[in-house]
Order: C-alpha cells, then structure tokens, then sequence
C-alpha cells in the first residue's frame, strides 16, 4: 500500500470506494428505485439523482458541474424531472435503490464487517475539504443513514464527488474542455461506445479531435503521443493530489485497514458494473 504522503494513495483507495458508489449506476436495483417514483428512463434517474443534493438546480449549473455531457442532453432532463419528483424524492430513491443493490451483493459479508467499514469510510468522507468542490459539498451535507449499507454508500458517494470536482479543476487548469477530455480518453483507453453517447455532435467530436493534435497530444492518425501521455499524467497526478486529504486525516493505520475491509466489497460489487464501464474502473485480478 502507498504512504500516506504519496498522492497515489489517493488512487488505490478510489478502486476501494468507488465500486460500492457505482452500484447505483449499473444494478438494476437502482433503475428500479428510480422507476418507482416516475422516473422512467434511464438520464432521468441519472440525472435527478446525482443533482439531487443541488436541490431545485437547472440544466445550465449541472451541465457544468458534471463537466462531459453535453448541455443540450442536460436540458432535456432538467428541469423537467422536478415536475416528477422533488428533489428529496430522488434522493431517497437513489439511496433505496442503492442499499438494495449492495444488500443484494454484500449479503455474505457479517454485519460488523459492514460496520466496521461504514464507520471508517465516514471518518474518511468527514475529511473531505469541501471548499471549491460543489457536487462533495452537497453530498457531505446529506444526513447519514441509519444502517450500514446506507452509510457505506453515502460516504462512497461524497468521497468520489469531491474527487471528481477535482478532477474537473484539474482538467479546466490544464485547458481541456468536456469534449476534449472525452476524445482524448476515447483516443488511449475507452471503447468509442461508452463515451459517445453524451450528445455533442459529430462535427464537436471532430473539432476536439483537431485541437488535440494542435497541441501536439495526438498524432495524424489520432493515436496519443508522449507529450499528450504527459499531459494527461500531470491532470491525473493533481486529481490525486488535490484527493489525499482524507487519507492524511484517517491516517495510516485506519486508512490500511479500511482497505481491508472495502477490498471484498469493491470485488462483489465489480460483478456489476461491465468490464468497459466509462468510469475507467478496472476490474480486480485475483
């Protein structure tokens, strides 16, 4: 495991937690929660639950805050999913399809081991700093849940929601926008399917496409090159960075064991969520 003061610390317990967050994406569990109160449609839920903490928020401020979709896809949700459910209405939909999943997937795992996990995760998610990080912010505000699945995958979410706000500093610091970070994971890692699918057009794919090989991150056949590998490097290092803080305030000992205890949870939830999934998860070996 990583020290405490390496910024890839920061990574290795992102491939813990992140799973038991992704659940409500892929399980069908969730959908069904979802569908439950009205929302039909797979964007429906996606997008009433992940700006439900935002409250009453339109288009324009997610469009922003999730950073790769495109915002006309944003504007056909929002705000027109508020005239199906209240904002406190998806959110307990998104945690009831959410704790339905992990009780589905976790079931073998004894109660204080699940306890266990939960206490330490939000000692984790408590030294979140919020400060600059919107979507973290929102989520850190939430109450806690009563049980420890409810707990387990509310301080995942704050966690990777603060994570992906710096994230998203660190790709606008370095210049990208939304379409050019998608094009540029589509060029090294992710299948075109996974990623295409967020409404900018043909010729917006393209025009990213063309000022990455301006900047010398793609060559003329639109494959990666070293500078662009370096580039991309530097925006992953300094999402990691800007992500160590809550393992500096657990510390190492906690930290180590809180590994421990998500890695049988990160391996059942992967049964879930697809090989290719645009989260950029890898599934564990054995």
């Amino acid at each position: 495991m990583a020290a405490l003061d390496d910024p890839g610390l920061a990574r290795v317990m992102w491939t813990h937690f992140e799973p038991v967050h992704a659940v409500t994406y892929f399980h069908p569990r969730a959908r069904a929660a979802y569908e439950a109160v009205g929302l039909r449609g797979y964007w429906r839920g996606y997008f009433a639950g992940r700006a439900a903490p935002l409250g009453l928020v339109d288009a324009p401020a997610v469009a922003a805050a999730f950073f790769t979709f495109a915002p006309p896809m944003v504007a056909r949700a929002l705000p027109s999913v508020w005239r199906l459910v209240t904002p406190e209405e998806a959110l307990r939909a998104r945690l009831t399809g959410a704790v339905q999943a992990l009780a589905e997937l976790l079931y073998e795992l004894p109660q204080r081991h699940l306890a266990e996990a939960a206490e330490l995760l939000e000692a984790a998610a408590d030294g979140v700093d919020t400060a600059g990080r919107v979507l973290g912010a929102a989520n850190a505000a939430l109450p806690r849940g009563d049980y420890p699945l409810a707990r387990l995958w509310q301080a995942a979410t704050t966690l990777r929601e603060a994570r992906g706000d710096g994230h998203v500093a660190a790709l606008v610091a370095a210049g990208l926008d939304p379409v050019e970070a998608l094009a540029w994971r589509v060029a090294v890692d992710q299948p075109p399917r996974n990623l295409l699918g967020r409404d900018w057009s043909e010729e917006q794919w393209q025009a990213a496409q063309g000022r990455l090989s301006e900047r010398g991150w793609l060559d003329a056949d639109g494959r990666p090159t070293d500078a662009g590998r370096a580039g991309f490097q530097a925006v992953e290092d300094a999402t990691d960075h800007a992500a160590a803080r809550p393992w500096l305030v657990l510390g190492p000992d906690r930290t180590a064991r809180l590994c421990e205890l998500l890695d049988p949870l990160a391996r059942a939830c992967h049964r879930i969520i697809p090989d290719d999934n645009p989260i950029g998860l890898r599934h564990p070996r054995s």
